[in-house]
């Protein structure tokens, strides 16, 4: 190395050192001023802390029983363990009140619990005034409502009209739950009186969904609810903090009998949206819209007198309600159960449930309704009445009914006869047919008419012999002389039972021979059951009338013994005198 090079080697060496040196001292004094400006800024936090105020601390330790906090401060604060509601970590900041910068052993004093409740306040206050939720504690039933604890530990009052939207059965039921609710009021008279509502929380969440489905969910749309109640005509759906109406009709195409037997309470169900009216803030919901109405094919199916198979839903006064498929269901009116039989009430031939053969016997697609008919299923036994039971026919059966007017009498089950109580006798005068008929009663009987078409046989039993009115104007004659029986006596005269057992009368005015024999006197003398003897005066045998007279009878009595007199005079054989002929006028 050549002596230029040492000498700046050298040169090079002094130089180094003298940088080294100048640079440690530099560093140093920029130590020190950042040192020094922290410790101004230490002290001048220091200056700024005051007694009561709220600071915000870290978790340095956390022992058995006390957990230490630094605020910043000369020392470290301490709490109690038990004001956590659990152990915090290392690390974790924390809101204390700075009670003392200094106690006598040179120690900060911080609370955590002052601190939870200054900020519980403050929360409350916000609550209040900007009208926010804010969670309680439902601890106990109270008079009247329920304390609910607050945050740091404030109590409040929950009237019982104001915890839900709807009647709590059971007070107990929401205790030891954690709810949102409105602040109403922090102070009464100066003091702290906080006083609480869920309802009207409850209410302004609900509207506000309510308002958000109506401007999103259009109507079709299916969406996910969870049956709530139940009413008599559907369900309700809480759809999310408010309800929608599944109504019966739209559980299903079929027939729903009630509304528990298709959906079950607390139930998640997928429902779609049918209707929807904003002003009155009604949402109608449906299940059976997820599938056609079975309407829609009716015509692809059925037809009028088709026979089909259904099951009885329902009974009302006028018939029964059959479901011949889910969703399309038919009346059967009481009209249509027989042929036959006069049907009082449904429920005497079928039952709810029941399955049974009917005839489709005609439909309203618009109107949804379809006619059915029980009895079309089965022949006609009206039909061939006519050839069954032809006028003439003799029959034996017998009464089942007894009316004021006649008896009816079964002919065969589901169809009678009638017997009018004028064909029961032919002389008889019948009053009520009861007298002559009884239940159960077996008679010989006649069929006088069979119309099929107005559903009538006439039946009589005085036909079954010939009219003895007929038989005695055959017999008689007026003027014949007739012996009969008196058989009743009236203030006008006598009835008298003639051959065949025909009444006829004999008028008072006819007991007598002279006017001046009193006629009343005359008929005193008689009574029922005397035999007597008349002449036939008139006979009407389609009137049922025959009069007769005594007068006339005694006067053909004379007539014809004088006759007899005369002849017998006339011949010369005559052993009938005078004196006999008026003998037998006295008697």
């Amino acid at each position: 190395m050549g002596q230029m090079e040492v000498e700046m080697e050298a040169n090079n060496g002094v130089d180094s050192a003298n940088l080294d040196e100048n640079l440690d001292e530099n560093l140093n004094e920029s130590s020190q001023t950042q040192i020094q400006q922290e410790y101004e800024a230490y002290l001048k936090a220091l200056e700024q802390l005051e007694e009561g105020q709220l600071v915000t601390g870290t978790v340095m330790q956390v022992t058995a029983d006390q957990v230490f906090v630094d605020v910043n401060y000369k020392s470290e604060g301490k709490i109690p363990l038990g004001e956590f509601p659990e152990p915090p970590k290392i690390g974790d900041t924390v809101s204390v009140i700075l009670e003392k910068k200094e106690n006598r052993y040179g120690e900060v004093v911080v609370s955590k619990q002052k601190a939870d409740a200054k900020l519980a306040w403050r929360d409350l206050k916000q609550a209040f005034n900007e009208h926010l939720p804010i969670k309680g504690f439902i601890e106990k039933t109270v008079k009247g409502g329920y304390d609910v604890r607050m945050v740091g530990d404030a109590h409040a009052f929950l009237p019982i009209s104001q915890a839900d939207v709807k009647r709590i059965e059971k007070p107990e039921s929401i205790v030891g739950k954690t709810m949102e609710v409105y602040v109403e009021r922090l102070y009464s008279d100066g003091k702290p009186n906080i006083i609480v509502n869920r309802r009207k929380l409850l209410e302004d969440t609900a509207e506000s969904k309510r308002a958000e489905f109506f401007a999103t969910v259009p109507v079709g749309s299916e969406i996910d609810g969870i049956v709530k109640s139940f009413t008599s005509f559907g369900a309700f759906v809480d759809l999310g903090g408010f309800d929608g109406l599944l109504h019966i009709h739209d559980m299903s195409w079929g027939h729903v009998m009630r509304p528990k037997d298709f959906v079950k309470r607390g139930q998640k169900i997928k429902v779609k949206v049918i209707r929807i009216d904003p002003e009155e803030k009604r949402i109608n919901l449906s299940l059976k819209h997820f599938t056609d109405d079975p309407w829609v094919h009716f015509e692809d199916k059925y037809h009028v007198n088709d026979v089909v198979k259904g099951k009885v839903t329902k009974l009302t006064d006028f018939g029964a309600f059959i479901e011949i498929e889910e969703g399309i269901e038919g009346l059967a009116h009481i009209s249509e159960f027989s042929w036959i039989k006069k049907i009082q009430k449904p429920g005497d031939v079928v039952s709810i449930a029941d399955e049974v053969e009917c005839m489709i016997l005609g439909y309203d697609l618009q109107a949804g309704r379809v006619s059915l008919g029980l009895k079309q299923v089965k022949s006609n036994p009206w039909a061939n009445l006519s050839e069954r039971y032809p006028v003439g026919t003799r029959l034996k059966r017998a009464v089942v009914k007894v009316t004021n007017s006649g008896a009816f009498v079964e002919l065969e089950e589901g169809i009678d006869g009638f017997l009018h109580s004028d064909d029961i006798s032919w002389t008889k005068k019948i009053k009520h047919p009861s007298a002559e008929l009884k239940l159960g009663q077996e008679i010989d009987v006649i069929v006088l008419e069979s119309d099929a078409k107005s559903r009538n046989v006439r039946l009589g039993i005085k036909q079954l012999s010939e009219d003895p009115w007929h038989s005695f104007a055959a017999a008689y004659k007026i003027g014949d002389v007739v012996e009969g029986e008196v058989s009743s006596i009236t203030d006008f005269g006598l009835f008298v039972k003639v051959p065949g057992g025909i009444d006829g009368l004999i008028h008072k005015t006819n007991l007598t021979e002279k006017k001046e024999e009193s006629a009343d006197e005359a008929l005193k003398i008689y009574k029922v059951g005397d035999k007597i003897k008349a002449v036939l005066m008139e006979l009407q045998p389609d009137k049922r009338k025959a009069a007769f007279s005594v007068r006339d009878y005694k006067k053909k009595t004379q007539r014809d013994e004088i006759s007899r007199y005369m002849a017998a005079e006339e011949t010369g054989h005559s052993t009938f005198t005078l004196g006999d002929m008026l003998k037998s006028r006295e008697t």
